[in-house]
């Protein structure tokens, strides 16, 4: 039996490649793990400056609210109200459906503010306007369709429209429901399809939303939710949840 001494590799030259496969595995091995910890790195970041930019959104939304003018609940055709007019406390809330402060102030206040308005405790001015178009066309659609379901299908339909808009509330930087979408939800709330579509997805409430927006600018509001209880704003505590239990107790 013959051998080819030339053409086969000698273990030396055998451990040679095994040992500079293993070094080349060992490299990419590293790299791999200096990858993730780079990746690990940026995501603490982002979510420090996801966590620092939300507060510092907070701070300035509430920045210069002292300034708004007092207004009166019930005052404004830009808004709805829940709640009796002899009610010992009134309650203004100046809201944009795409701010998620908002919906974590509504979500914290609903139940006990209608009680509270049943009870004839309390009225409660809803007032949502246009303040984060800067972010897409959300803002200014939801805020349109409310004006057309409350129109068509009256404040009772309207009030659990603007739930549901704070309930399947969008991310901030999207995906963004469509108007077709927002006509399920008025659907969903009481309303007659055939009464709010065409006008839902034809922004028909734009008049509407453009004047309420204005009326908020007029009134001093440059932040959302701006809360006043009683024509004063209302700032008691750090975070939505605070606010919420302090204005709770106040008007129970």
């Amino acid at each position: 039996m013959s051998t080819d001494s030339a053409s086969s590799p000698s273990r030396k030259e055998k451990r040679e490649a095994r040992a500079a496969k293993a070094a080349a595995e060992l490299e990419a091995l590293r790299k791999k793990q200096a990858r993730k910890s780079i990746l690990t790195v940026a995501a603490v970041v982002v979510a420090i400056a996801v966590i620092i930019g939300g507060l510092v959104w907070f701070s300035v939304n509430r920045s210069g609210d002292d300034k708004v003018t007092a207004v009166e609940a019930g005052s404004s055709e830009h808004g709805l109200v829940i709640g009796p007019d002899d009610a010992p406390h009134k309650v203004v809330i100046y809201e944009d459906f795409l701010c998620p402060y908002c919906a974590e102030f509504e979500a914290a206040t609903r139940e006990d503010l209608a009680e509270l308005a049943a009870d004839g405790k309390v009225q409660v001015d809803y007032r949502p306007f246009v303040l984060l178009s800067r972010l897409g066309p959300y803002s200014e659609l939801a805020t349109s369709a409310f004006a057309v379901v409350q129109e068509e299908a009256g404040s009772e339909v309207a009030k659990k429209f603007h739930d549901l808009l704070f309930e399947n509330q969008p991310s901030e930087s999207g995906p963004f429901p469509e108007a077709a979408n927002l006509v399920d939800l008025a659907v969903e709330a009481g309303a007659s399809e055939a009464a709010v579509k065409d006008r839902i997805e034809s922004l028909d409430g734009k008049a509407w939303a453009d004047a309420a927006t204005r009326a908020a600018a007029d009134s001093g509001v440059n932040g959302t939710p701006t809360i006043l209880l009683d024509g004063k704003q209302f700032q008691e505590g750090n975070t939505m949840e605070d606010i919420a239990d302090a204005l709770v107790e106040q008007i129970s």
